[in-house]
């Protein structure tokens, strides 16, 4: 099974949430923090439970997304 990460950039997400919807695993919520230009941006849970199924990327009208899948070497 794949297993990944996400990086969000917080200065281009706006909070559309579109990719905490997305997602099948629940590894993005709402944050709590608001970047320079005013918006409370998504952030990564980190559950373990990502598979980088790249679907959070591709509805981020924002393209604020970098999905990382992780190798069996950077497990260990």
């Amino acid at each position: 099974m794949k297993k990944g990460r996400i990086r969000i950039d917080e200065e281009r997400c706006k909070g559309c949430l579109l990719c905490v919807e997305e997602c099948p695993k629940n590894e993005i919520k709402k944050g709590g923090k608001i970047n320079r230009f005013g918006y409370t941006f998504a952030e990564f849970c980190d559950n373990g439970s990502c598979n980088a199924c790249t679907l959070c990327a591709i509805v981020c009208p924002d393209c604020a997304i970098e999905v990382i899948e992780i190798t069996e070497d950077e497990k260990k």
